[in-house]
């Protein structure tokens, strides 16, 4: 299993390479730390599991001395992975730019949100495809452009106020009940991908 995340890692390193640069430029632009770890981890990682989403990939894995389960299991591990090389980049990035230490409060927000997104996608894309998401979030995105423009033009100025809200929590207790529920589900969501995949037919 552990040569399947190393797979996944060597055929994302170009993208990897091709995101660095993005990544610090909008870390000089001031940009929410928290919206950037969300988009790139969740863009990597969706990326990566795109590339295995052809019937042939499918055969070709299946061919090889490995379980669907051990399938399943990288992919879930590749995504903790991917997640940590994004952070400790953006640490390292706004640590170098723009001298600010990121709070942990804000990596735990971003591994949260990530982790929820990864929770719903990976069984949806192992049941249809990675694709209708990319639609999903297409048309999502029209949405919210349309809500902005039209009825909520003080949306983004109230996303920004829950954040912060989230984010002034002192009592760790809260943090602690959030990443144990946000694992329950991350756990749950790893069951069910591999029922589904197990049943699946290439």
């Amino acid at each position: 299993m552990l040569q399947l995340i190393r797979k996944d890692i060597i055929l994302q390193k170009y993208t990897l390479l091709v995101m660095l640069p993005i990544l610090l430029l909008y870390l000089t632009l001031n940009y929410s730390v928290v919206w950037i770890g969300i988009i790139f981890c969740i863009a990597i990682i969706m990326q990566s599991f795109s590339v295995d989403e052809k019937s042939t990939s499918h055969m070709l894995l299946n061919a090889l001395p490995y379980t669907r389960e051990e399938i399943v299991n990288s992919k879930y591990i590749g995504a903790g992975v991917f997640t940590f090389l994004i952070l400790f980049i953006i640490f390292l990035g706004n640590l170098i730019i723009n001298k600010e230490i990121i709070q942990w409060k804000q990596l735990f927000l971003i591994m949260s949100i990530v982790a929820l997104f990864v929770s719903f996608a990976f069984p949806f894309s192992y049941l249809f495809k990675s694709q209708y998401l990319l639609f999903g979030g297409i048309a999502l995105f029209v949405f919210y452009i349309v809500t902005v423009s039209k009825f909520i033009p003080d949306l983004n100025d109230r996303i920004r106020k829950v954040v912060g809200i989230v984010l002034s929590f002192e009592q760790s207790l809260v943090y602690v009940g959030g990443l144990v529920l946000v694992g329950l589900l991350y756990l749950f969501s790893w069951m069910i991908s591999i029922s589904i995949y197990k049943r699946k037919v290439f």
